[in-house]
């Protein structure tokens, strides 16, 4: 008998057809003889559905409420779910996140889980319940609600499969695994069979949006093996693990991101410090940076760009105004019409010339590179946004010309 954790999705459930195949792949696998924990986000678009109803009574809420509101979305989905594994005749209990021992930091809307203390699923599970927890959500140490940030029923789910030990983690989606491209987008994409937890967490970071980035990192801490799926198809999907099997490709996959937003200082002083300055800062407001170009140095200024999340842009434009002396009166440029494309692959970092192939790639499809980032297994460049979809075909091609006839 195996322990297996499942996670769906908001598409998976989206409506009572699809919480009835969720339901009926769970009592499938409990039914096979193994323990099952499922984690549930909110249905479908209820999330922004739910933000949107936010901004009508206050454009300004603070996070403390929107982690409140948020998380009913989960509390909705686990009962609707609960009530379809009943019907089957599964013996079923559902269990908010601080019911299931999910304990947080206290950052409202990006919470980290501290610890699990889920003796509660490990008692419902010795009675061969089946457990459906909401995923996104937890407790702090004032007791408030908190919810995880986008994506994170994938770490909620990698989590308790830690905790717990589980034999896998499952994550299903709408699409059948993890493609060298967005298969809705590029229709050479190939499905991989295994895919290493670096690959995956560069892809996930880079704008995949298979799995949360976080949810990746946790499984390579806590060595939790992750199997990508789909809830619609019942086919193998992609099995995340340490190593990949499969001889090294040059590149795993080719990604996007247009929630980036690049800012640029200019006419900074050029003395010791004034980069510290800034990048702390940021930091210290929980605002992660990205790529960083720095000018040389002329009469004594210079001018440094960088990326942030787009949806951080405007934040950070002002603490960078209000909160460094240094920045008084000087040009602050944010541009969010950008976005940044990623190859990534562990076979990079034994053969050359993966950069000129995909500059090149580019450059016959008359694509300008604004910026570019490398690391030992990936290469960002930043391009204009209208040319994102372009570029992603464009550079697969390249590197997957067998794909395309």
């Amino acid at each position: 008998m195996a322990l297996i954790v499942q996670k769906f999705g908001g598409s998976s459930v989206a409506d009572a057809e699809r919480v009835n195949n969720v339901a009926s792949i769970v009592t499938d696998t409990y039914k096979a003889g193994n323990d099952v924990i499922v984690v549930v986000s909110a249905q479908g678009d209820t999330t922004d559905d739910l933000i949107d109803k936010a901004k009508e009574i206050n454009p300004n809420a603070s996070k403390r409420e929107m982690d409140m509101l948020l998380s009913a979305g989960e509390q909705i989905s686990i009962s609707l779910l609960a009530m379809a594994i009943e019907k089957i005749g599964c013996p079923v209990v559902s269990m908010l996140g601080w019911q299931a021992g999910f304990i947080t930091n206290s950052a409202y809307s990006t919470a980290r889980i501290k610890k699990v203390k889920a003796e509660r699923v490990k008692n419902a599970i010795d009675k061969h319940q089946i457990v459906v927890v909401a995923g996104f959500q937890g407790l702090n140490k004032y007791d408030d609600i908190t919810t995880l940030g986008r994506g994170g029923s994938d770490t909620s789910a990698v989590a308790l499969a830690a905790v717990l030990h589980a034999d896998r983690c499952q994550i299903f989606t709408d699409v059948e695994g993890v493609f060298t491209a967005d298969p809705r987008k590029v229709p050479g994409a190939k499905k991989l069979d295994e895919i290493t937890y670096d690959e995956m967490l560069e892809l996930a970071t880079l704008g995949a949006q298979v799995l949360n980035n976080r949810s990746v990192e946790m499984g390579k801490k806590y060595n939790v093996e992750i199997e990508v799926l789909s809830s619609l198809k019942r086919v193998p999907g992609t099995v995340v693990k340490e190593s990949a099997k499969m001889e090294k490709m040059l590149v795993r996959g080719v990604t996007k991101d247009t929630n980036v937003a690049r800012i640029s200082i200019i006419d900074l002083p050029d003395i010791p410090g004034i980069a510290f300055k800034i990048f702390a800062k940021l930091a210290s407001k929980n605002i992660n940076v990205d790529i960083i170009l720095q000018s040389i140095g002329r009469e004594g200024s210079k001018d440094i760009s960088f990326t942030v999340a787009g949806d951080n842009g405007d934040e950070a434009v002002d603490i960078l105004k209000t909160a460094i002396p240094e920045l008084e009166g000087k040009k602050i440029l944010c541009e969010t019409n950008i976005a940044k494309v990623s190859v990534v692959g562990a076979g990079m970092e034994t053969h050359p010339g993966a950069a000129a192939m995909m500059f090149e790639a580019l450059y016959e499809q008359n694509i300008n590179i604004q910026m570019i980032s490398t690391s030992e297994i990936k290469i960002s460049v930043l391009i204009d946004k209208k040319d994102a979809d372009r570029a992603v075909s464009a550079v697969h091609d390249k590197f997957f010309p067998e794909e395309n006839g």
